[in-house]
């Protein structure tokens, strides 16, 4: 296979295994990079395994649904793979602060659900940078944390 294939498959089993319908943290160990960046509009970025753990953790537990799945093929050019997705969860769960815009009192019970492109980045088969793109305004609004006019 060459490079962009196996980094496409390195992405796609991190799309599954993190961001999927049952998130599964020793991914993180195994194929995100000691130092990985994972940075989306949303939240404040996360740097490194055990931050990166801590936030996913924190998210579904607020979302126990949470779920993301990828709507294209993904797209591999050198180091660097694009995906595009949607997904989106249900905040029955804690209260959760962990939004730039706001935080939330505990079981709201208020749906999100939005799209949003990503690039990651990979060296030797980790990696290093995930740069997200979403529709956070949509999500945001879902919740009641921003109103639109």
């Amino acid at each position: 296979m060459s490079k962009e294939e196996d980094n496409k498959a390195v992405v796609g089993r991190w799309f599954t295994s993190f961001w999927g319908e049952k998130c599964d943290l020793s991914i993180i160990d195994e194929i995100a990079a000691p130092d990985m960046l994972l940075k989306y509009s949303l939240h404040e970025p996360r740097r490194g395994r055990d931050d990166i753990k801590a936030f996913m953790t924190a998210f579904r537990e607020a979302f126990p649904d949470l779920n993301f799945w990828g709507v294209t093929d993904l797209i591999a050019e050198g180091d660097y793979v694009v995906g595009q997705w949607e997904g989106g969860g249900t905040h029955t769960g804690p209260a959760f602060s962990d939004f730039l815009a706001g935080s939330l009192p505990a079981a709201t019970g208020r749906k999100m659900h939005f799209t949003g492109t990503t690039v990651l980045r990979l060296k030797e088969g980790k990696i290093v940078e995930e740069l997200g793109l979403d529709d956070g305004v949509s999500a945001l609004t879902q919740l009641g944390l921003i109103k639109t006019v």
